[in-house]
């Protein structure tokens, strides 16, 4: 029998069945692990309006280029939450050696259930379901007013603000920006 046998399946998503195979934690994975290319990132900031001073979450931090960015480009403080321990690590180093540590930090944690209620701009690049899961925890924490960014999928039953295009890597990628609506 094949590993993937269905190839309407993407394999990330049988992580969680082999991983529990072979005795570990299961995995909770949302999207795979695709950084968002350096110009979709600065874009990704400017269409949120990321202001010198504000929080940005970013969910599924990867390798901490939209937090560095983040601080260094806009002067925010940045928060990513990140699911791989390796990445967590290695985000931090990052964060150390270019001396963000009061701007920037990296947590493990599950995207779930992290508390977001000090956000005001969160990013995203995970998958359409993922968002669907996503959204409760979002509607939970974002204070009013608060920004949420979505690279290329869209978080259903939200409606963007805007859609922004930006290309790069040959192709075009959609940037959905919702705001939170604020108490009337």
């Amino acid at each position: 029998m094949f590993l993937n046998s269905n190839p309407r399946l993407p394999i990330f998503l049988l992580l969680p069945v082999l991983a529990a195979a072979q005795g570990g934690p299961p995995i909770n994975r949302l999207a795979p692990p695709v950084p968002s290319p350096q110009n979709v990132v600065v874009k990704m900031l400017e269409a949120a309006g990321l202001k010198p001073g504000e929080v940005l979450y970013d969910l599924g931090s990867g390798d901490g280029r939209v937090l560095v960015t983040a601080a260094q480009q806009f002067g925010a403080k940045a928060v990513g939450v990140e699911m791989e321990a390796a990445q967590v690590q290695a985000s931090n180093v990052k964060i150390r050696r270019l001396k963000l540590e009061d701007k920037c930090r990296v947590i493990e944690g599950d995207l779930l259930k992290t508390d977001l209620s000090e956000a005001d701009v969160v990013t995203i690049y995970l998958l359409t379901g993922s968002n669907d899961l996503l959204r409760p925890n979002l509607e939970k924490y974002l204070k009013p007013g608060a920004r949420v960014v979505s690279h290329d999928y869209q978080i259903r039953g939200w409606t963007p603000v805007r859609v922004e295009k930006v290309e790069a890597y040959k192709r075009i990628h959609s940037l959905y920006i919702y705001e939170r609506p604020t108490k009337k």
